[in-house]
């Protein structure tokens, strides 16, 4: 936890001052371990970040002076249309997304997407919300991935993906394309990027995809478990 995410209720009668009595307190109390008066890094859930002054501590709450004088960090330039990996993946999925700084996440359905996976408790808001909150505790960011479930992928192709790229790229990763991300350099517009299941997507996704609005590239000649893929295909824009 490199960032304490504070929310609004945590606030004593919308004042400067915040108290916390949860599991953040556990890891204030045996990882930071602060005395009086000491700066901890804080940021509002969906708000600015800063720092909060420990005015007092014990084995009850803390009480933090806040003051949230930074902008949220820059969100990154992809969003992100991800065939629903099974839930243990995809728990580490949601966490390397909210490090990430992705926006938008939309969990799409694939024909090589069993239907089990859409019954994963893991699916339930507070659950992706949790996950989500863990990522931006580690990578010191304060604005939540908001996130899609779309369950028949034809409808999200034909209907919703042309509005969402009406003014970026679209881009399918497809191990049997012909340009790799890094030749045709992804990263230098904003882009959506859609993103297959164990597998990848079938022949017939791709041909859907393409004569809707996307371009498929591939990731090179290695064949990418799902979270590898996502870390690949963020990755492309760390430096920009």
């Amino acid at each position: 936890m490199n960032i304490i995410l504070l929310r609004d209720q945590d606030f004593i009668d919308n004042s400067e001052f915040a108290i916390i009595q949860d599991n953040r307190l556990i890891h204030i109390q045996k990882v930071l371990d602060p005395t009086i008066g000491q700066a901890l890094k804080v940021g509002l859930l969906n708000g600015n970040c800063g720092h909060g002054i420990v005015i007092s501590i014990n084995e009850q709450a803390v009480i933090l002076q806040v003051v949230l004088n930074h902008s949220p960090q820059k969100r990154h330039s992809f969003d992100i249309a991800l065939a629903l990996p099974r839930p243990k993946m995809l728990r580490r999925i949601l966490r390397t997304i909210a490090e990430y700084g992705v926006e938008n996440l939309y969990l799409i359905n694939s024909a090589r997407v069993e239907k089990s996976y859409w019954q994963s408790p893991l699916l339930h808001p507070d659950k992706i919300q949790n996950a989500l909150i863990a990522g931006m505790e580690r990578s010191k960011d304060t604005v939540m991935t908001t996130v899609h479930l779309h369950q028949r992928f034809r409808p999200f192709v034909e209907d919703l993906l042309p509005d969402l790229c009406e003014s970026r790229r679209c881009w399918i990763t497809d191990m049997g394309a012909s340009q790799s991300a890094a030749e045709i350099d992804i990263a230098s517009k904003p882009a959506v990027v859609l993103i297959g299941p164990e597998g990848g997507f079938v022949p017939f996704e791709v041909q859907l995809a393409t004569s809707t609005i996307a371009q498929p590239i591939n990731l090179g000649t290695r064949v990418l478990s799902v979270d590898t893929a996502v870390t690949t295909v963020l990755a492309q824009s760390l430096a920009r």
